[in-house]
């Protein structure tokens, strides 16, 4: 049997879990078909061999098409005005209230709907597929500390409790309002205070690009993925001058508003009083599918 095919038949096998998952995450048969369709394309251009466990590389794939989807599905929502915003809730939420109902009902539905793209994605994966948080993290490209706390918090949204209770939530705000106050004033032993030791930064290319952009001018060196306590509180010594707090996607972070639109939004990753992973954004389709509160 030549090759494609037994690849073929062999991603034919995995169909209907791809079609779980995506159906759970998008509440769209035909959303969850265009997305598994989609990693069909991407698994016959890539190399079957360096493919360990196809089961969890085509998960991966899916989920990550998925994660686009919702962001692009919660952008259309919120530039849609008037009649158009109400076409869309026509066709695409009636057929998604339908269809996804009958699996995991209209109650967990209507929950679904109001999470973040990254809190749906860790949700779902987690609790209703058993994926690990390490796997999870590769998808959304955070931590597996930040993929735990955001399936947590999508978890209590279901259960009808608050994202972030109000003592954590307070508290985290306290911790991040410190970040921020370090950092404006260049106070380089009080970042240090409210860092872990292993702490991670991660920066979108967005972020990265803007960073080498502006080098001439000051700004820090930035990389995907910077690891360590110092090495983060370098990166953010004596910055964040426009920065103020904000709530992102229900829980504590911080903002970049310059001329009147965002061009920045720090996640913030909170365990044991430290902050383990500072997450920056500076793509603006990215920052149009968060719930933000400033």
């Amino acid at each position: 049997m030549a090759e494609t095919d037994l690849l073929a038949r062999r991603f034919e096998a995995e169909r209907p879990h791809l079609r779980a998952v995506a159906y759970r995450m998008l509440g769209s048969r035909s959303e969850a078909d265009d997305a598994v369709q989609e990693a069909w394309l991407r698994l016959s251009r890539a190399d079957p061999d360096s493919i360990g466990n196809l089961t969890a590389w085509l998960t991966t794939v899916v989920a990550r098409i998925c994660l686009d989807l919702l962001r692009a599905r919660k952008t259309r929502r919120e530039e849609a005005i008037g009649a158009e915003a109400e076409a869309v809730a026509d066709e695409r939420d009636a057929e998604r209230d339908a269809t996804l109902a009958d699996s995991i009902g209209m109650a967990i539905l209507a929950v679904l709907e109001t999470l973040s793209p990254p809190e749906r994605v860790a949700f779902v994966l987690h609790d209703m597929f058993d994926l690990p948080f390490e796997d999870i993290a590769e998808v959304i490209g955070r931590s597996p500390a930040a993929a735990r706390q955001l399936a947590s918090r999508a978890r209590r949204r279901v259960r009808g409790q608050p994202a972030v209770p109000d003592a954590d939530r307070q508290r985290q705000r306290e911790i991040v309002n410190a970040f921020l106050e370090a950092s404006r004033g260049g106070n380089f032993s009080a970042l240090l205070a409210v860092l872990d030791p292993d702490v991670v930064v991660r920066a979108d290319a967005a972020a990265v690009a803007a960073a080498m952009a502006r080098a001439g001018r000051g700004a820090p060196q930035l990389a995907p993925e910077i690891r360590g306590r110092e090495p983060a509180a370098k990166i953010f010594h004596g910055r964040a001058q426009a920065a103020r707090l904000a709530m992102v996607d229900g829980a504590p972070g911080l903002v970049v508003p310059v001329g009147g639109r965002l061009i920045a939004v720090f996640e913030f990753t909170i365990e044991n009083g430290a902050i383990v992973e500072i997450s920056l954004t500076a793509d603006e389709r990215t920052i149009a599918g968060m719930a933000l509160e400033y």
